[in-house]
């Protein structure tokens, strides 16, 4: 029985149509019916995380409320503030509203709405405390204080109108007791302004985050609220939608309700559409009630571009379209490819029966080819028969080479040229010495702040605080050329804030603060160090013992300095001459055998 021949050309361009073929149609099949429903659920769950991310923004300020008023409430209850000590209540309020920049005020007064109140004055980082009595000063907080003493639970108020402060207000009401007796109230209040902060930093300029009024469609929280607020009085404390700070949030009662369900949208979502002055199409969402605001009387809202759902649907039959006529090419290619490849094969075929009947001269040479395979088959097919030519006149002759490769991949740990920078009180047991609890850590907290604050402005990651002291870096987890540069530009600006804060410290009679610094640069292991069940993103190595050891050689240069920055010769080299700079020479620092070369840097 014959067997069945097939030629190359037709054999190969057939195969390779119908993988084409079979392929792309299983794949166009699986999309048209898959893709749609895919990718409006990943745009209703980028939605959903959207909500989230921004739900979690604000409870992140409301845990450090309620988290401020149980430490309040058990504090005085325990005597660990003293209640009938003015002067040590108002320096804990303090401490307690420095870290929790979207509050206002904060204050405290017993049953008969006496105490203290310390407020954030005009955002200039100088806070105001004083005496309060609030049947004299705030009449609207008298039903708050009944309300506190008849009921055990902390509660959120109602807005607010303060005339005295042309702006309204939700205040959080933390029932005070001792002994289990009623004994007044603890108030933190949130202005609209402040809240309206969280929404600008959470906004973009294409999605726009605000909260509205549970039960209501009046507007809490807007990044352009500011624009309205000559409009609030004790009539109207908050601002209507229809009056909202943006045309499109304006129209909210002209919006179309859209199905949800068919983007897999949270149930407890509305979602509406409708468009701009621009005539731009968008997507309003807004949560029906929230659960999660720690009692907060206010559910967010959202609204960003009709593209962010609609624009992938449209996409994805654009790209369907352009698949199939990349079909119709790939079919048509396939062909050529064929002929192209079975061309040069078909030679070799014709030119090894001459070889294997021996008749080399007959054998003409192979062209060479654009793709490699063939290329080397040609090479190696004419070196093969020009080798058999010179060795058929000799002793027939066959060599065979064999070629092995092994890599092996390996994950060393990640170095990086970290500039490292310490940062400690001197004589810190001195300066705080005769504070009590409360003003020691509102003297630390303000100290740390601003270090932290020129560390941050300078794209520094700071690694821990230890106690008065500091710790931060860079290099990691971004990679800078040059990471000496913005370690030296945050310790001036450290040494600039500390001598401007010590201005005001001695205009108040207080004793001025006295820091040193270390900077080093150089090769240091990055990334999460620790146990299993908890690890830290830090760095390890001799860098940031050289950093720390200089921060430390500071008392022995200049003891009485108020700012004195000491740094490593490796940092000083890669500084431009703009920085202030002295050389205090070679100098042997603890766990280094060979001395360190010191520079002193100034402003």
């Amino acid at each position: 029985m014959n067997r069945l021949n097939l030629r190359i050309t037709p054999t190969l361009a057939s195969t390779i149509g119908a993988f084409v073929v079979v392929t792309a149609a299983l794949v166009l099949m699986v999309q048209t019916v898959t893709m749609e429903e895919i990718i409006r659920r990943m745009g209703g769950d980028l939605v959903d995380l959207g909500m989230d991310g921004a739900e979690t923004a604000f409870i992140e300020q409301l845990h450090a409320v309620i988290v401020t008023g149980d430490y309040t409430a058990n504090a005085l209850d325990r005597n660990t503030i003293d209640p009938a000590d003015s002067a040590d209540i108002e320096a804990y309020l303090f401490g307690a509203l420095a870290p929790m920049e979207q509050v206002s005020f904060i204050s405290v007064v017993n049953s008969e709405g006496k105490g203290i109140e310390v407020d954030r004055g005009d955002a200039d980082g100088r806070f105001e405390g004083g005496d309060i009595d609030i049947p004299k000063d705030l009449p609207q907080f008298a039903t708050l204080l009944k309300q506190a003493e008849q009921d055990e639970t902390p509660f959120w108020s109602d807005p607010i109108y303060l005339a005295e402060r042309n702006h309204t207000y939700f205040v959080y009401v933390r029932p005070l007791r001792q002994k289990g007796k009623p004994s007044g109230a603890a108030f933190i209040g949130m202005s609209l302004h402040r809240m309206s902060d969280i929404t600008w930093y959470i906004s973009t300029d294409d999605i726009t985050v605000f909260l509205m009024r549970e039960g209501s469609t009046e507007i809490i929280a807007h990044p352009d609220l500011h624009e309205k607020y000559e409009d609030l009085s004790a009539d109207t404390p908050l601002i209507g939608v229809s009056n909202a700070p943006d045309d499109f949030l304006a129209g909210f009662h002209d919006l179309r309700d859209e199905q949800s369900h068919l983007f897999d949208i949270a149930q407890d979502l509305d979602l509406m559409s409708g468009y701009t002055s621009d005539d731009e199409k968008r997507f309003l969402i807004v949560e029906r009630k929230n659960e999660e605001l720690k009692g907060l009387p206010v559910r967010i809202g959202v609204h960003f571009p009709a593209e962010f759902l609609d624009q992938p649907v449209h996409q994805l039959f654009v790209a369907l379209a352009i698949a199939t006529a990349l079909l119709l090419m790939s079919l048509i290619g396939s062909v050529v490819l064929a002929r192209r490849i079975a061309l040069p094969i078909q030679r070799a075929a014709t030119s090894a029966k001459d070889v294997a009947r021996l008749n080399l001269g007959t054998v003409k040479p192979l062209p060479k080819s654009r793709i490699r395979e063939l290329d080397d088959l040609a090479t190696g097919f004419n070196a093969m028969v020009g080798g058999l030519a010179a060795f058929n006149r000799y002793v027939p002759t066959s060599l065979v080479k064999r070629l092995m490769t092994e890599g092996r991949t390996e994950s060393p740990p990640e170095e990086r040229d970290v500039a490292v920078l310490f940062t400690d009180i001197a004589g810190y047991t001195a300066v705080s010495e005769g504070m009590t609890a409360s003003e020691t850590a509102a003297f630390v907290n303000h100290h740390l702040s601003l270090i932290g604050a020129e560390i941050t402005r300078q794209n520094g990651t700071i690694d821990k605080y230890i106690g008065d002291a500091v710790m931060a870096f860079w290099g990691a987890p971004e990679t800078l050329d040059a990471p000496a540069v913005p370690a030296a530009k945050a310790a001036v600006a450290i040494s600039a804030a500390v001598r401007a804060d010590n201005l005001i410290r001695r205009q108040n009679g207080k004793p001025p603060v006295r820091i040193r610094v270390g900077i080093h640069v150089g090769p240091l292991v990055v990334g999460d160090i620790g146990a299993p069940e908890r690890v830290n993103y830090t760095v390890i190595g001799d860098t940031v013992n050289v950093a720390a050891r200089l921060e430390s050689l500071g008392k022995e240069i200049d003891p009485s300095a108020e700012v004195i920055i000491l740094a490593s010769k490796e940092v000083e080299e890669g500084l431009p001459e703009t920085f202030g700079r002295q050389e205090i020479g070679p100098h042997h620092v603890k766990g280094r055998t060979e001395p360190v070369e010191v520079i002193r840097l100034s402003e």
